[in-house]
């Protein structure tokens, strides 16, 4: 499945609403903002011609998108592929596509809600908040690895490890296997990127098969030798009489570690930046428990970490003056959302003393990231020794960012102190 996409052409776009933005051009995804702006100047709800589908641009459309049941993440329980166009599963993306079969960020109710109350034990904030001393030692240990060096690349060094440790751990897999980790969720993640090609799709397959694999193996052991972890517990988790498929473990864990770390590497990559870009002193963004909590939400809404989160129309409606068939695709653009000056003072300003309200970084409605609480306090807990560690903190290069949209993340963070 991977990225949603439009299958049915759209035609008769009226006039100033079709829009253009070659996502693969390092002009547009080093800094998409400028066009953002110009998209809510003239008209927030447009065309965008590459993807070939609608999407809004503004804060008030984007919250109220989110949480309409009108749209969803699947089609396929109330159209058949004919009905709408879309193509066969392909068998060269076998592999691949059984782990998104049961996958909480596609799934609609009531195959979503089971799911996630089977999971959602785990992430609840109370629960995470019990990983706050591991992920101090952890970012600790990470730290003391490079401190001595005087200067380190920040994403590969210090970004992706912590999560991908976290996460991995807390699903029940040895932190040993981080990096096989990460090179599994790499390749797999590209799926969702504009324009995927054959050789990716090829490589993402590969890739989900050995995760798959691997995964079986671990469940197996956890069968016989259950332990205090979330495959566990997902083993032996019942509702309503029912126990989750090995397929539906799969695809949740899965899931849980792709966007258990993915996320919050492009965030804290992204947040780091425009810290030692502002001006502000980190003593003071950091001072206590509040500042630290404003200072992280502020850096989600200023540089989030997706950009756009897709929906089909699950019928055919008007929305605001736009004719939608069912399943026509939308973009709902967080990133720009945040940025929307309707909703935000200076939405171009990293202020972390903003008092606007919330972003939507995380999502809206029923599928709301169920990590998110895990986010926020890995990020609350890393940055804030971070720059406790290392006080003289700098930019040693320009930051460049990767060609991964729709997400919205460092390709490399260059640093000295």
């Amino acid at each position: 499945m991977a990225a949603i996409v439009q299958v049915r052409p759209i035609t008769d776009i009226p006039d100033g609403l079709c829009a253009s933005a070659q996502p693969s051009d390092p002009a547009f995804y080093q800094n998409p903002y400028p066009f953002y702006a110009a998209r809510q100047a003239a008209h927030p709800a447009f065309f965008w011609a590459e993807y070939g589908h609608w999407c809004f641009a503004d804060f008030k459309s984007v919250s109220a998108l989110l949480r309409d049941r009108r749209f969803g993440r699947d089609v396929l329980h109330v159209a058949t592929r004919e009905e709408i166009g879309l193509p066969e599963p392909q068998p060269h993306t076998a592999d691949f596509d059984l782990t998104e079969k049961y996958s909480l960020l596609n799934l609609e109710p009531p195959a979503h809600s089971r799911l996630r109350t089977l999971v959602n034990r785990a992430f609840v904030s109370r629960q995470v908040e019990l990983l706050r001393p591991r992920i101090a030692d952890l970012t600790h240990s990470i730290i003391d690895g490079f401190e001595g060096q005087g200067s380190a690349e920040l994403i590969k060094a210090f970004a992706a490890p912590i999560p991908a440790i976290v996460i991995a751990e807390m699903i029940g897999l040895p932190a040993e296997m981080a990096p096989q980790l990460l090179d599994w969720s790499n390749r797999m993640v590209k799926m969702y990127m504009f324009e995927v090609s054959h050789e990716t799709e090829l490589d993402a397959n590969h890739a989900a098969a050995d995760f798959t694999a691997y995964l079986r193996k671990i469940i197996a052991d956890r069968r016989k030798q259950p332990r205090e972890d979330l495959l566990s517990h997902m083993i032996a988790a019942e509702q309503g009489g029912e126990r989750l498929s090995e397929d539906e473990m799969l695809s949740t864990a899965i899931l849980l570690l792709n966007a258990g770390h993915e996320a919050t590497v492009h965030t804290t990559g992204n947040a780091v930046k425009a810290i030692l870009e502002s001006g502000y002193d980190p003593r003071m963004l950091f001072a206590d428990d509040t500042a630290t909590a404003a200072t992280v939400e502020e850096a989600l809404r200023f540089d989030a970490p997706l950009h756009m989160f897709t929906r089909y129309a699950l019928e055919d409606l008007d929305y605001n003056g736009i004719a939608l068939r069912k399943g026509d695709v939308i973009g709902l653009m967080l990133g720009a959302a945040n940025r929307d000056p309707n909703r935000f003072t200076n939405p171009n300003t990293f202020d972390p003393l903003r008092t606007d309200g919330a972003n939507v970084s995380f999502g809206a409605g029923i599928h709301f990231c169920i990590g998110a609480p895990l986010a926020r306090l890995e990020m609350q807990i890393a940055m804030k020794i971070l720059f406790e560690r290392l006080p003289k903190l700098h930019l040693s290069a320009p930051p460049r960012y990767a060609d991964v949209y729709h997400f919205h993340g460092l390709e490399r963070l260059d640093v000295s102190w």
